[in-house]
């Protein structure tokens, strides 16, 4: 007798390297949980798009975990901007290639997949639980572009899934404010996986270092930080360094660890040997890089939580941070970080001065954030919160399953 759920995860590919475009928290989140479950015994297929064409088109990790690649017309990397027109054809292959009926649970990652996981619960009659990783509501409350399509398809969602996750309880308000109180919303926290932790040896870099993981795009807040440290670093004698990592193959120059960005490497002229741009790092690296810096900046403009923020505090580094959605409850105000004025340079680059001056704040901050990370970052905490719901609403186990 197994015990078997589905994730769904368009475009989040698990085992993808980690800081491309189109593979960050998400991706982190899917694979983390799903090694989690593992652990508790559930079985987890991942269906997600075959956006690598070299990937293989199923590939096991974990004990019992698969990922199961569906090209939906299209076998090769799509933005997910794009992806919707591929959702037609995506479920078709999906009913081709695995037998919905042998699962307990669907559990849809992003709105696109939320409107994958809505098909398969009404045409399969299988408990739907959901979680956004980002709301498009949120975006508009960033004062960002609003997206008809998108904040349309998530009131659907919301209103029909058996459950939504919440990654924060700042999230979880905003769900109910936007989708109404009817929602089935609980809150779950995402954990952080087990290499980021504070090395024994841990040395903070000198001169003052920090570090930004992410996509290099607008909504990250890349302009914002790149902006905040030339104020600092043009009038600094003690010449701080920034340590830039994330961006694919068309961002960055690894050779010369420059931006390919001509806006960046407009705003970093004169800060040329300031500013390092690495690329896409592993979780390894990042952590290495975590542990070894003064403080790690996440400049969001919206965060439905901030996974970085996270691995940095399990690292026992401080986070300079937007005060913005989930952010505001991943790091704790001078407890485990700062919070400052989202897109505000000037605000952003007060911190960084702070931190590059006072290295007892910098320590002090630092052993606060792993001791918040180890009490709310825990996935195997997380996993069990996450199986009891899928056991209250599928009876999880309770189908015999041909095949396995």
């Amino acid at each position: 007798m197994g015990k078997r759920v589905l994730f769904i995860s368009d475009h989040g590919d698990p085992l993808a390297k980690l800081g491309g475009e189109q593979s960050g928290g998400q991706n982190n989140y899917v694979k983390q949980l799903a090694l989690a479950l593992d652990d508790k015994g559930i079985k987890v297929d991942v269906i997600t798009h075959w956006s690598n064409p070299e990937a293989p088109k199923i590939e096991r990790f974990g004990e019992k975990c698969r990922v199961i690649r569906i090209a939906a017309g299209h076998r090769g990397y799509m933005p997910k901007t794009k992806m919707y027109k591929l959702l037609p054809a995506f479920y078709e292959e999906i009913k081709k290639e695995v037998r919905l009926q042998t699962y307990d649970i669907v559990h849809s990652h992003y709105w696109l997949s939320g409107l994958l996981g809505l098909y398969v619960k009404k045409e399969f009659h299988l408990p739907l639980v959901h979680t956004s990783h980002s709301l498009g509501i949120a975006k508009v409350e960033a004062k960002l572009k609003a997206e008809k399509r998108r904040l349309n398809a998530e009131m659907m969602i919301l209103q029909g899934a058996d459950r939504v996750i919440a990654t924060t309880p700042n999230e979880s308000k905003l769900i109910r404010k936007f989708a109404g109180d009817d929602v089935k919303v609980e809150v779950s926290s995402i954990g952080v996986d087990p290499v980021f932790r504070p090395y024994a040896s841990q040395k903070r870099a000198v001169p003052p270092t920090f570090a930004f993981a992410g996509r290099l795009e607008k909504t990250k807040g890349i302009y914002t930080l790149l902006d905040a440290f030339g104020r600092v670093a043009k009038h600094s004698k003690r010449k701080p360094r920034l340590v830039i990592a994330g961006g694919g193959e068309n961002d960055v120059d690894l050779s010369t660890k420059m931006p390919l960005n001509p806006d960046f490497r407009e705003m970093i002229k004169g800060m040329e040997t300031q500013v390092d741009f690495i690329g896409p790092q592993t979780q390894e690296e990042l952590s290495e890089l975590f542990n070894g810096v003064t403080a790690v900046i996440v400049p969001s403009y919206y965060e439905s939580f901030g996974m970085v923020a996270a691995e940095a505090q399990s690292c026992g580094t401080p986070v300079i941070a937007s005060d913005v959605g989930g952010l505001k409850d991943v790091v704790s105000h001078r407890e485990s970080g700062l919070l400052t004025e989202p897109k505000c340079p000037k605000h952003l680059s007060q911190a960084v001065k702070e931190l590059s001056q006072d290295s007892l704040l910098v320590k002090r901050l630092g052993m606060q954030a792993a001791k918040r990370a180890r009490e709310y970052f825990n996935w195997d905490e997380i996993a069990l919160q996450i199986k009891k719901t899928y056991e209250v609403l599928g009876d999880v186990g309770s189908h015999a399953h041909v095949g396995d």
